[in-house]
């Protein structure tokens, strides 16, 4: 079977119907999909398929055919994808178990809605955090939109208002 992971065209030696979440963490060694319920609700196991959100967990191989499969890995070299840059520069993830799911599915929303409002953003983010960390997914991704500034978000955080110490 031929997949193509991350823009190479892979051959696999598996079952049809394996998940292509184990496909990817078992056979290719890419593990930054993550499996969460294994029933396609939590969203941790989020890859993109063909540009869309999808949930590995409950997609055989066979299923995805020619369809480029894009993981979390892929989604750009060294983390400069803007999302990830916004991720890491809001310390978003707590566990941090669920966020290559939230990643994924914040840059699929992206390039679908460049600039989303907070509706769009908590229509499309449908990921389950156990962490809780809702506002800061949703301010990252303001952020990599170019819709809110760093420091402004950053700031926001802080509990002591400095300018009123003076």
């Amino acid at each position: 079977m031929k997949l193509n992971v991350n823009g190479t065209v892979r051959t696999l030696d598996v079952e049809p119907q394996m998940p292509l979440l184990w496909a990817l963490r078992e056979e290719l060694g890419l593990t930054g999909t993550k499996y969460g319920c294994g029933v396609a609700q939590c969203g941790a196991c989020t890859v993109h398929l063909n540009g869309q959100p999808a949930r590995s967990c409950s997609i055989p191989v066979s299923a995805v055919g020619q369809m480029k499969v894009i993981t979390v890995e892929g989604l750009s070299k060294n983390a400069t994808h803007a999302v990830q840059k916004a991720w890491t520069e809001l310390d978003v993830p707590q566990c941090g178990y669920c966020q290559s799911g939230q990643v994924m599915a914040a840059a699929a929303l992206l390039a679908r809605i460049p600039k989303p409002t907070d509706a769009d953003i908590d229509e499309a983010m449908n990921n389950i955090c156990r962490c809780g960390t809702y506002q800061r997914i949703r301010d990252a991704i303001h952020v990599a939109a170019g819709q809110a500034k760093l420091g402004d978000v950053l700031a926001s955080y802080d509990p002591v208002n400095t300018t009123q110490l003076a």
